[in-house]
């Protein structure tokens, strides 16, 4: 199978139980479905303080979900994506635990970002407001290091530090796990966080012409390695825009929300003006272990920065996902825009819909339609439903964990089987190896086609009622 076969995105401990799970379920039951695999963060460990994004030791498999040579198992006859979390470490990592106790004495002191060497003459009301961060309230979290009160820079949570990426130890670190993984059998390297890599001060410290050519540097050390590389940016569309030229793939996370407008409203426009002007390497996903991205289609906080939809269209939409899900849908907000905004919704796609099988199977089919890798995550290939929330991190809505007998029930459902011969017609038709078009269409409906020397295909789709008929040509 080859690189633009459909992908799968799945935690091995919630998929499988262990890398070696996971291969089986692929070898297994979903064999013929995908030709790559995205692992969420397997390092040690995988259930810190952010779902394995939070590293305490980046160049170990975490041992309760195998080791190095299941991941290169895994990668036999397959595409396999593994993660780079770029900006920082765990607080509990031996190395910053070390600064911890000697301060500046410890040979990693240089390695983690202080406040003091972002603005070391000071910050302004107008520097710190200017600073995109996807969390309420300040990027910073006051530590003692080597006895002496300090604020280090936290872009996500306290107990994720920030790395100072141009200093040589976090560099030869950086350089160090992508060594690893192109030595395990990972084919794709995924920049987690990647907008926030570089601090720059007067600056909103989001993706800067700093973190371009930072990006760049790293993107010409994983090539070097024979590792393509995937961008994950979520902001405001105009930012993946920056980074497609640079990189081999750019996530199009404004892609989920302008479809679930489309069916929630009848309103395709936004979603076609977005298809006739997106990033030509994007990967296309409808879900993903953090919900539904929404800031990735709003305004942008910058002065003249339109979204491709209006704030008041997303607000709109995510009271339909509210709705359609009974209520059990969780919004996040932060300063996404002018005047505040949705960060993302924390729903299964299923949910999303309404669980209307028939709605939701228009929906995967317009991502594996459009140009693009498609990735498909694995609550969302099964159908799953929201679990309950209490209280804590939202995005465990959509992360539910599937022991083995529940997988092999999930893929009786009609709705998963239709869904199973969805992806296999996108990775075997060979009219997607052509062109693709957008075919006129009355309002309230869609058409697009792609046509190859071996055939053409066309989707036909009514937004009103879900119903949507693909014809060979």
């Amino acid at each position: 199978m080859g690189r633009d076969q459909v992908q799968l995105i799945a935690y091995a401990d919630r998929f499988g139980g262990s890398l070696a799970g996971l291969g089986r379920l692929l070898d297994g039951p979903l064999a013929g479905l995908f030709g790559g695999v995205h692992v969420l963060p397997f390092y040690r460990p995988y259930d810190g303080a952010d779902a394995g994004f939070d590293p305490v030791d980046h160049l170990a498999v975490d041992p309760r979900l195998g080791d190095w040579p299941d991941l290169v198992a895994l990668g036999r006859g397959r595409e396999v994506i593994a993660d780079l979390i770029v900006n920082h470490v765990s607080d509990s990592s031996t190395a910053f635990r070390d600064v911890v106790e000697r301060g500046g004495e410890s040979p990693y002191a240089g390695m983690f970002l202080t406040f003091d060497r972002v603005f070391p003459a000071g910050a302004t009301e107008a520097d710190l407001v200017r600073i995109i961060r996807p969390r309420p309230g300040l990027p910073v979290t006051p530590v003692a290091l080597g006895g002496q009160p300090r604020l280090v820079w936290t872009t996500f949570t306290p107990h994720q530090i920030d790395l100072d990426v141009h200093h040589p130890r976090a560099r030869q670190y950086l350089s160090a796990v992508l060594a690893r993984l192109a030595g395990c059998g990972v084919t794709m390297v995924r920049l987690d966080a990647i907008g926030y890599a570089v601090k720059t001060a007067g600056t909103s410290c989001f993706l800067t012409p700093k973190t371009i050519d930072f990006v760049l540097d790293l993107a010409a050390e994983a090539h070097r390695l024979g590792l393509r590389v995937l961008s994950e940016v979520h902001a405001h569309h105009r930012y993946p825009d920056l980074l497609a030229p640079h990189v081999d793939r750019v996530y199009d996370f404004a892609f989920a929300p302008l479809v679930l407008h489309a069916l929630h409203t009848g309103d395709a426009a936004p979603l076609l003006g977005w298809l006739d002007r997106r990033p030509g390497n994007a990967v296309t996903v409808l879900d993903t272990h953090d919900g539904i991205g929404m800031v990735d289609a709003g305004p942008g906080r910058e002065p003249g920065a339109v979204g491709l939809l209006t704030g008041a269209q997303l607000e709109g939409l995510a009271a339909a996902i509210e709705r359609d899900s009974g209520g059990t849908s969780r919004a996040s907000r932060v300063w996404a825009g002018a005047g505040g905004g949705i960060y993302q919704v924390s729903c299964t796609a299923y949910d999303a819909l309404g669980a209307d099988d028939r709605r939701y199977l228009l929906a995967r089919a317009l991502q594996l339609f459009v140009p693009g890798i498609p990735q498909i995550y694995y609550v969302g290939l099964l159908a799953g439903r929201n679990q309950p929330y209490a209280g804590g991190d939202a995005r465990e809505i959509n992360r539910r964990r599937y022991a083995p007998a529940e997988v092999t029930e999930a893929l009786r459902q009609p709705v998963v089987a239709a869904l199973a011969d969805l992806i296999r017609l996108r990775n075997r038709h060979p009219a997607f190896g052509g062109t693709f078009r957008l075919l006129d269409a009355p309002a309230g409906e869609l058409a697009l086609a792609w046509t190859a020397e071996g055939g053409r295909l066309e989707l036909r789709a009514d937004l009103g009622t879900g119903e949507f008929r693909l014809t060979e040509v």
